[in-house]
């Protein structure tokens, strides 16, 4: 475990090399802890992280159509669950997983930015709305007394291929597909997606779950439009094991009516069906 997370901050510094100079502005499974197409198992699992394709001129932007305010959830009925697309790569909306692989696999958002006032480990950068809600949410978390981290975020195609190779060789594909996304199927590709900590010694670990900033996350990370992207027993849905510091930004409208629901998956609230595998 601490040798995968140790591989994997390896590939990432390396990746954090690449992305600061041209960005502007989830057999045995591991213990808990990285991030499905991202970082190590559970108790280090990493992060799914999928390429895209360029976007299309028809998709919705992320700032189209204004959205309601956070932890504000629509009137019972009045959600619109085809407002935006699921396979579009810069829809907010696009749901990529085992079973549905970024379009095209190399897509690279081209609003990438780093979030202004969070601690990034990896200096990674996230998508433009991404950006702002973090950082709304990161300053009402410090105003309860809870810092946040930003511990991974965006991984290009490339670095999905180095980051799972890295886990193949030191656990078999079998189990790494359990925790890692393979090139091509990583959220982490969308730019929609964070690993947070908070410096309590559970990064990409299962107990983030109890720290003080995956307690706070769990309740009010929906306010800014997160949601928990891997949760806990899913793994025949969302085809990883729980990750409690995977989150991905889905805007305010779609996390507040998965909170008022009480859907936990983005298969489910789409009624996609689940991914627990690759089809091949």
């Amino acid at each position: 475990m601490r040798l995968r997370r140790a591989a994997l901050g390896a590939v990432l510094a390396l990746s954090a090399l690449t992305v600061a100079g041209c960005v502007p502005g989830r057999g045995a499974a591991p213990s808990a802890g990285a991030s499905a197409g991202s970082s190590a198992p559970a108790s280090g699992v990493p992060t799914a992280g999928v390429p895209a394709a360029s976007p299309s001129a028809a998709s919705p932007s992320a700032a189209a159509a204004p959205s309601p305010a956070a932890g504000t959830a629509p009137a019972a009925g009045a959600f619109d669950s085809s407002r935006y697309s699921t396979t579009d790569p810069m829809s907010l909306w696009v749901v990529v997983d085992k079973r549905r692989p970024m379009d095209p696999p190399d897509f690279e958002a081209p609003d990438l930015v780093m979030p202004a006032g969070i601690p990034n480990v990896n200096g990674q950068p996230v998508r433009q709305p991404a950006a702002d809600a973090v950082q709304q949410m990161h300053a009402a978390a410090q105003a309860d007394g809870v810092g946040l981290i930003i511990q991974s975020a965006y991984r290009s195609y490339a670095t999905q291929v180095r980051v799972y190779n890295n886990y193949v060789a030191g656990y078999g594909q079998a189990q790494a597909d359990t925790f890692s996304a393979r090139p091509g199927y990583s959220e982490h590709q969308t730019g929609l997606v964070i690993d947070f900590d908070d410096g309590s010694g559970c990064a990409l670990d299962q107990c983030f779950a109890n720290t003080p900033g995956g307690q706070w996350l769990a309740q009010h990370a929906w306010e800014y439009g997160w949601i928990l992207r891997y949760p806990e027993d899913d793994q025949a849905v969302t085809g990883y094991v729980w990750e409690p510091w995977h989150y991905r930004y889905v805007g305010p409208e779609l996390a507040a009516e998965m909170h008022r629901t009480g859907t936990l998956t983005l298969e489910e609230f789409f009624g996609l069906g689940p991914a627990p595998d690759y089809a091949s």
